[in-house]
């Protein structure tokens, strides 16, 4: 799919901090913007593969003329594809090609719809797996140790993705990493350019406006969720950071659903 489509044509769903339960492989073919990821900021620009298994917090924010596609391999099919995030700059226009090529091949069954179409995506997405395997097999694709800041922020984004719907504070997963606050903060700062409380909001907003927009779950049952201890508390949070009441956000979610 398209990464309008894989957003359902809300940027949030990109550019905010989440994790998704599959794995996600996203190829830009326009633009350059930003890539959160492993614990790390990264220039993201044309020809990139983004790998992200299931469980990795990360957001992608392409700018307005950026454009990409995406595709979604749900955890556990029988692929062999790699256990930690990556990103791959593509530089050699064969290897552009043929990727490109197995894309076309994947996107042209799976809209063809024809019988036996679920085997024979398995077929095109173990051909991918293989194009992935071998560019991660080239020198030039070997990834560098990351220095220490990276590595606690990379664990820090860990523990966000097992615990954003208990009631823990920064300070809280500070503690678990044996760590300050401060010091929590300066390295997600420095590996991210964001603090540790940015990273941890942006995740419990994201699966605010998640519940919000894709269910009926009332407000107060999704504050409760997420640790809020009161649903008034809830609604001032969503509207200092998206300038709309949770109500406000179900309604326009459900105008944009009626009009796709």
């Amino acid at each position: 799919m398209t990464l309008p489509q894989l957003s359902a044509g809300q940027d949030w769903r990109l550019t905010l901090a989440h994790d998704r339960p599959d794995y996600l492989l996203i190829w830009t073919t326009r633009g350059q913007g930003r890539l959160l990821l492993d614990g790390q900021r990264r220039g993201v620009g044309t020809h990139n593969l983004i790998v992200i298994p299931p469980r990795q917090l990360f957001a992608l924010d392409l700018g307005r003329q950026g454009f990409g596609q995406a595709v979604v391999v749900p955890d556990g099919a029988a692929l062999t594809l790699p256990q930690r995030p990556v990103q791959l700059r593509i530089r050699e226009a064969g290897a552009i090609s043929e990727f490109m090529a197995l894309m076309e091949g994947a996107t042209r069954e799976q809209q063809g719809r024809r019988p036996l179409m679920d085997q024979a995506l398995t077929a095109h997405g173990a051909l991918i797996a293989v194009w992935l395997q071998r560019q991660l097999a080239m020198e030039e694709h070997i990834q560098p140790r990351p220095n220490a800041a990276i590595r606690l922020s990379a664990a820090y984004m860990r523990r966000i993705t097992a615990h954003f719907h208990a009631p823990l504070t920064m300070a809280d997963h500070a503690a678990a990493l044996s760590v300050t606050p401060t010091h929590l903060t300066r390295a997600c700062k420095a590996a991210t350019g964001k603090t540790a409380a940015d990273l941890l909001t942006e995740r419990i907003l994201y699966e605010a406006r998640d519940l919000l927009t894709r269910t009926t779950v009332p407000a107060q049952d999704i504050a409760r969720s997420l640790g809020f201890g009161s649903a008034a508390y809830f609604t001032r949070f969503m509207q200092h950071h998206t300038q709309a009441t949770p109500s406000a956000l179900r309604k326009a979610a459900a105008r944009i659903r009626d009009a796709a």
